[in-house]
Order: C-alpha cells, then structure tokens, then sequence
C-alpha cells in the first residue's frame, strides 16, 4: 500500500513539473491588445501572432488603419509600426 501511495506522489510530482514547464512565456493576445490600445487611441480591428510578434491592426479615431508590432516577449512596442493607408492597402484594391 506504501508503495502506491508513494508511487501516485512520484507521478503527480512529475506531473506537475511537466506542466509548470510548459506554461507560455510572454505576454498573451489580450495583452497584446492592452498595451496597443495604451500606446495609441482607437479600435482594435485584429490581432495576429506572426512568429514572436503580435500584430495589432487598429483603426485611429481620425479613420486611419495602423499596424502595431509588439514583441511577444517583452511586450515592447516594435519600431516597424506601419501607420495610415498603406497598413491595409493590398494589391489591386
């Protein structure tokens, strides 16, 4: 019986440390879309994760579409933001 007992505590300890090493880092979708929206007034349209970054369209209060990069790491905010039309403009539109 001491057996199980100790070889149930043995399994859910590995367990456990499987699981915490799993856990994401970084910051997620939704705080993707908090720093952006306290970075710049405006809607947010979509996010998408590309790689390690967040991409977070926003459409201002002055009705122009920006792209906001942020690193999905550190939360930073990435110098490539594209702003204006050419942030929704594709090919033949």
């Amino acid at each position: 019986m001491k057996t199980i007992f100790f070889s149930l505590i043995f399994i859910s300890t590995l367990l456990f440390n499987t699981l915490a090493q799993a856990a994401p880092e970084g910051i997620s979708k939704q705080q993707a879309m908090n720093i952006a929206t306290q970075n710049q007034a405006g809607r947010v349209l979509a996010v998408k994760l590309k790689g390690n970054v967040y991409q977070v369209k926003m459409l201002s209060d002055s009705g122009k579409v920006q792209v906001i990069r942020i690193d999905a790491e550190s939360g930073k905010i990435n110098p490539g933001t594209q702003s204006g039309s050419q942030a929704d403009s594709k090919p033949g539109r």
